[in-house]
This record gives C-alpha cells, structure tokens and sequence, in this order.
C-alpha cells in the first residue's frame, strides 16, 4: 500500500502534487529575457558602425542581407531574423506580466512595501516593470519597421528614417528604456540563479551591481553618440531623402560617387 492510499485509509486527504510549470516558466523567462539583452547589446554594436563611416555601416548591414556570400542581397534574411526577435518578446513579455500588478490595490500594497524597506534591489525590480511595459509597445513599433522594410537598412536609408521620417523621438526613448530595462534585467538574473555569488553573494552584488550601472552608461553613451550621427547624416541627407547608399568601390566604372 503506497503512501497516498495510506493517507486516504486514515482519513487524512492527499497531499496535492505541486506543479512544476511555474518553475518552467519562470525559467523561460529568464532565457528569453537573457537571449533579447544578448541581442540588445550586438544589436547595438551593428547600428553604431555608422560612427566608422558610412562605408562601415553598409559592409555590416549588406552583411546580413548575405550580400557577401551569395553576391546580392536577401534583405528577407533580416526579415527571418527579426520575426523570431519579435516572438521573443512577445513570449518574454507574456511570461513576464504574471508578475506586474494588475490592479491598483496591488500596485498600492507594493508602493507601501517598497517604501518600508526602502530597498534598491525592489526600486530596480519597478523600473523594470515600466520600462518593460514601454518596450512591449516601442520595442514593437521598431521591429516591425524593420520587419516590413528590410530593405530600407542603411546609412542613408536609416539616417532618413530617423530624421526625414522623425523617428528619433521614438529611437531616443526607445534607447533609454531598453537599456534600462536589459541591464537591469542582466543584474537580475545574475543574482537570481547565483552565477558570480562564489563564497562572498552580498560582494558579488555590489560588484555585479556596480558593473550594471557602468555598462549601462556605456550603452547610453554609445547609442547617444550613434543617435547623433544618424541625425547629422539624415539633416544632411534631407534635401535627397529616399536616395539609396552604394559605397564608391561597388558602385560601377563612371557613376556619379554619392557621399
């Protein structure tokens, strides 16, 4: 006689088995929030190759078009990509609002909470919940650009974007939310799943803490200065808005060279 017909014969009710999907879920929470930071981060590193030169940025955008490799552009190469960016996060944000407070009575019971404990880590975790909450719309917005106008990826073609189209009030708040947001996250899950504790957790969060704050002025100060460039490029550029970039070592024998 097992244990739960045991329990049963005395009387006793049968323990509930306790399920094992919030676990799971919260698990694929963090490995996809860690893959979008991940993909924040080199995403980052790709748009700021306009700060080497307009030449520079075209290589890493024709680059993944697979113009290198199969001698022409696919740009629904980075169609594919962005699609499976855009699941992502809307997998990441459904995962990710069990957790918001869906009411004022709960947003009112946290605000007391937190402002008794006066606590920074729980100060970081609200920041987290707005600026996720104002991804889930701008981070949307700007993968779906991307995802319908694959083509329309370059240095002229960007620096439009972001001035004749007046996308950089969207791309200016776009950069501090998401950089808030995936460093904070980062930090979050380092200390969460212990993967810097060693012997000494509450040094390893202060150290962890401090390299936070310090890549994320980083980032902020890198897509500032890649902001920027696109803006001067794009008021520049403003007068021939819609014109394609070609670098003048691609552009054939006796073509005007466009700069």
């Amino acid at each position: 006689m097992n244990s739960r017909t045991q329990a049963v014969y005395a009387g006793a009710a049968p323990r509930a088995r306790k399920s094992r999907w919030p676990a799971r879920l919260d698990w694929l929470q963090s490995a996809s929030g860690l893959v979008l930071a991940l993909f924040m981060w080199g995403h980052m590193f790709f748009v700021s190759s306009i700060l080497f030169g307009k030449d520079a940025m075209w290589t890493v955008s024709k680059a993944f078009e697979g113009y290198f490799i199969f001698g022409r552009s696919l740009p629904w190469l980075v169609s594919v990509v962005v699609a499976v960016v855009l699941l992502l996060l809307v997998v990441h944000a459904m995962l990710a609002v069990r957790k918001f407070p869906i009411s004022y009575a709960q947003y009112r019971a946290f605000r007391d909470h937190a402002g008794d404990m006066k606590h920074g880590d729980t100060t970081l975790w609200w920041w987290q919940v707005v600026t996720g909450f104002a991804l889930f719309f701008l981070a949307s917005m700007h993968l779906f650009v991307m995802l319908s106008r694959p083509d329309q990826i370059g240095p002229f073609e960007s620096a439009d974007r972001v001035w004749s189209d007046h996308y950089w009030v969207l791309y200016l708040v776009l950069l501090f939310a998401v950089e808030l947001h995936g460093g904070i996250g980062l930090y979050r899950l380092a200390v969460k799943w212990n993967w810097f504790g060693g012997a000494h957790p509450d040094v390893a969060r202060t150290r962890l803490k401090t390299l936070k704050w310090a890549l994320t002025v980083f980032f902020l100060a890198l897509g500032l200065a890649t902001l920027a460039a696109y803006i001067k490029i794009g008021i520049e550029h403003a007068p021939r808005a819609g014109e394609t970039y070609t670098p003048a070592w691609v552009q054939p024998a006796g073509a005007p060279v466009v700069k």
